[in-house]
């Protein structure tokens, strides 16, 4: 009879020594109760607490968590109606403060944020809400975040899944936007042809510049051309004019076969002469180009005599 009592009590002593281990998993903070009354917070691991003395009271999650916000129906300050859904981050950081001062976290989180997001995105019109989700997700971060401290709570993101306009206001940005590519469009092909014009006129005026400088060196180089040929000239005159100074009269003959053999050429040369008459004989001619023979040569002697 007192085996079975012995073992009876061994029994009891060792229910109640596993009732009173706790075993907390990690990314887990479990809050203890004293009768009712919270004393402290088991951390992950082995917690050995008296058994109905001491009990647990909420098991909280210290991971960052995700809750969707569901689709909302949001009039904008322009009285545009949009559907929008977001997701939040938190984590808890107080387990004590997430168990006891919030009946229901996560209910609590989802409301505050649902209504600062009435809030914050219908004193926007609805191009601010299309074009500035950064900034609708900074404001809401910073209210639900300043909201939730007491409950010792993190929010660490907030972030809008998706804004979905109206149908109609759909089309109609859908034929801005396409009206704004195509004026787009219009002003870089204007500007185009601007700019193509302007290179057509400075390759014009460059073409001009350069054909002016062309005519200006031809021009030059005529009048250089010209005045060799008047300075070769007066060389020749000047050397016939000495020779009939000295009493030479193959210098005369030179003169009168140049002046005779420029109006033969003229003669020939002349749309409307069909007959050539010769009013002199041709031996006169011959003489006349003989006097030229002599008179280079004499030129020639009197150059080869000073050496």
């Amino acid at each position: 009879m007192a085996e079975t009592a012995t073992f009876f009590i061994l029994v009891l002593v060792i229910i109640y020594l596993a009732a009173s281990v706790k075993v907390v998993r990690q990314g887990y903070e479990y809050t203890i109760e004293y009768f009712g009354r919270f004393v402290t917070v088991a951390k992950p691991g082995f917690n050995f607490y008296p058994a109905f003395f001491y009990r647990v009271g909420r098991k909280v999650n210290m991971m960052e968590q995700v809750l969707d916000i569901p689709g909302q129906e949001i009039i904008t300050k322009d009285n545009a109606m949009v559907a929008v859904d977001g997701v939040v981050f938190f984590q808890v950081l107080d387990p004590a403060k997430a168990a006891y001062e919030v009946s229901d976290l996560y209910i609590a989180i989802m409301q505050l944020t649902t209504t600062n997001l009435r809030t914050v995105m219908g004193s926007m019109d609805l191009d601010e809400l299309l074009s500035k989700r950064d900034e609708i997700n900074a404001r809401l971060l910073a209210v639900v975040d300043h909201a939730t401290s007491p409950w010792g709570v993190k929010i660490t993101r907030v972030e809008i899944k998706d804004i979905r306009p109206p149908a109609d206001i759909s089309n109609a940005m859908a034929r801005q936007m396409k009206a704004e590519r195509e004026k787009r469009a219009a002003i870089l092909e204007s500007e185009g042809m601007r700019a193509s014009e302007i290179l057509r006129a400075e390759g014009a005026k460059q073409a001009q510049i350069l054909e002016a400088e062309g005519r200006k060196e031809a021009a030059f180089r005529d009048a250089e051309a010209r005045e060799r040929s008047a300075e070769a000239e007066a060389n020749a005159t000047r050397a016939v004019s000495q020779a009939i100074e000295t009493g030479s009269t193959q210098a005369i003959n030179y003169f009168v076969a140049q002046k005779y053999v420029e109006a033969i050429s003229n003669f020939a040369t002349s749309p409307n002469a069909k007959t050539i008459l010769f009013p002199v004989e041709a031996t006169q001619l011959i003489g006349t180009l003989g006097g030229i023979g002599e008179l280079a040569r004499d030129a020639l002697n009197r150059g080869e005599q000073p050496k």
